[in-house]
């Protein structure tokens, strides 16, 4: 922490950054918030820890313009998969390499807010502490040991890439690429379903969509400034929250992100009403590296999957 601290006082000072984008403790237990620091001093509000679950890296797309009128240089704090959505911008032509000081952090992975409540079955989390691998959960009359993985958000399970893979200062000791069992479990589960149990998952699952767009919100990869849901003129799908519309919606999501999803678990977090949004960003994940050799976000220097082309790419799912 204060080794992070220290970093952002030095890059203000040498005038190195305008602005950092961090994290800082919020107003409630277990929640941090994002913070936009600009003097050196008030670096001390820094913190990173299990609880930082926002894609920073939103702020360099959605708040561009704003942002861009007003700091030249912007540094940014990031875990792996946010340092990945900058790759993605940088590859995209969205963030110009030149403008960006990444700062990566070492990430042990981010609480699932809705895994802790499961865990002291709704009652109200005051105080946190970290045993090991023990997570000790405190309120008021009760105290809870669980394990971290208990209480992680299902992507931190099955990372690869926890420290960024692009940065300029890296606080502490980068990791790299690290051993992952069954990173796409998930979609082989849903693989050896039945066509007709995996369209009833489908059915059930996305019937209770409400269409608030906190996903899309949220996500570092949906920066279009007119979304397609939004498009009256031809109009894609219905405004109303049907079944059908929904999938539609989801699904063309999905296609969008092809090459571009980094699995940063925002938009699960965001959902008010738990959708398992999972299994079909990464089952579009492993087809994107089982046909392309592509992972989003890693090589700065790499063209992104669709806008590429190798002759050697598998071509059966072309029909005729």
């Amino acid at each position: 922490m204060k080794e992070l601290q220290n970093k952002v006082k030095q890059l203000l000072n040498d005038k190195e950054v305008d602005l950092v984008i961090g994290w800082a403790k919020g107003s409630l237990p277990l929640v941090s918030t994002p913070v936009f620091i600009t003097e050196a001093e008030q670096a001390e509000e820094l913190i990173f820890d299990h609880t930082c679950r926002n894609n920073l890296a939103t702020y360099l797309t959605k708040d561009r313009k704003r942002l861009g009128k007003k700091y030249n240089k912007i540094g940014i704090i990031v875990k792996g998969c946010d340092a990945r959505s900058i790759v993605l911008y940088v590859t995209e032509n969205q963030v110009k390499r030149d403008k960006v000081v990444i700062i990566g952090v070492p990430c042990q992975g981010i609480f699932e807010s809705r895994k802790i409540i499961n865990c002291t079955n709704g009652r109200e989390v005051l105080e946190q502490k970290i045993a090991g691998d023990q997570v000790i959960l405190i309120g008021r009359d009760f105290e809870i040991k669980v394990s971290r993985e208990e209480v992680l958000r299902d992507c931190c399970l099955s990372c690869r890439y926890p420290d960024a893979p692009e940065y300029d200062h890296f606080i502490g000791e980068h990791r790299g690429e690290i051993n992952v069992k069954d990173e796409f479990k998930i979609v082989e589960d849903f693989e050896k379903k039945s066509a007709a149990e995996r369209w009833q998952l489908i059915t059930e699952e996305y019937s209770k969509c409400i269409r608030c767009y906190a996903c899309r919100n949220v996500c570092p990869s949906c920066y279009c400034n007119y979304c397609f849901v939004d498009n009256n003129d031809p109009q894609w799908i219905g405004k109303t929250p049907e079944v059908t519309d929904n999938i539609i919606f989801h699904l063309i999501r999905n296609l969008h992100l092809a090459g571009r999803c980094v699995d940063c678990g925002a938009c699960v977090s965001a959902c008010p009403v738990n959708l398992d949004l999972r299994p079909l960003n990464k089952k579009v994940e492993k087809e994107m590296k089982e046909r392309f050799g592509y992972t989003a976000g890693l090589d700065i220097n790499e063209k992104p999957a669709m806008a590429s082309h190798c002759e050697n790419e598998k071509q059966d799912f072309i029909m005729g």
